[in-house]
């Protein structure tokens, strides 16, 4: 199964509705971020940038908190792997 990332509607507000699967779930603002980023097909750098540039995160990784998030797409198969996002 590939990528259904760019199939996901999202609000927002953070709502996420997967019409593939009825699935509906909620990220908050970083989480859209990323989602939208994926959706646009930016690269996990580009995101890791782009989450440096919007939000405070002087004190984490976003390189580390956008792989911790496409791991969870991945467990949750939203996406064939992880590793399958640029």
């Amino acid at each position: 199964m590939g990528s259904r990332i760019k199939e996901l509607a999202t609000s927002d507000t953070g709502f996420v509705f997967d019409p593939v699967s009825g699935s509906t779930f909620t990220v908050n603002a970083t989480g859209l971020c990323v989602l939208r980023a994926l959706k646009d097909g930016l690269s996990r750098e580009q995101i890791a940038r782009q989450l440096s540039e919007r939000f405070d995160v002087r004190a984490g990784d976003p390189a580390r908190d956008v792989g911790d998030f496409m791991a969870l797409l991945a467990q949750h198969g939203l996406t064939a792997s992880e590793g399958n996002v640029p």
